[in-house]
């Protein structure tokens, strides 16, 4: 008998996440197609988390979706734009 084959899901990282967000956050201008985003990524990243990634961004508000791509649109309030004005960065120091 033939075994199914599960298909493994492969969630994106935090790491992925920011990085998918950097990118459309700072052009912003324009939409962009997953198959142009995925190529102007700084890392390589398979098409299933790519989207698994872009679909928690639609979901959260930070996104859209239309016929000529994602584009960003999440603008943060400025409550917490004064908030983070007056903190301190913490920087991670890998080991």
């Amino acid at each position: 008998m033939k075994e199914k084959i599960k298909k493994e899901i492969r969630y994106p990282n935090l790491s992925t996440v920011l990085m998918i967000e950097n990118y459309l956050k700072n052009n912003k201008d324009k939409p962009i197609k997953i198959s142009k985003l995925k190529e102007k990524l700084s890392k390589k990243i398979m098409y299933s988390t790519l989207k698994l990634a872009l679909d928690y961004l639609y979901v959260s508000g930070k996104i859209i979706y239309g016929p000529r791509g994602f584009q960003w649109t999440y603008e943060e309030s400025k409550d917490i734009k004064n908030f983070l004005k007056d903190s301190h960065e913490l920087k991670y120091i890998k080991k």
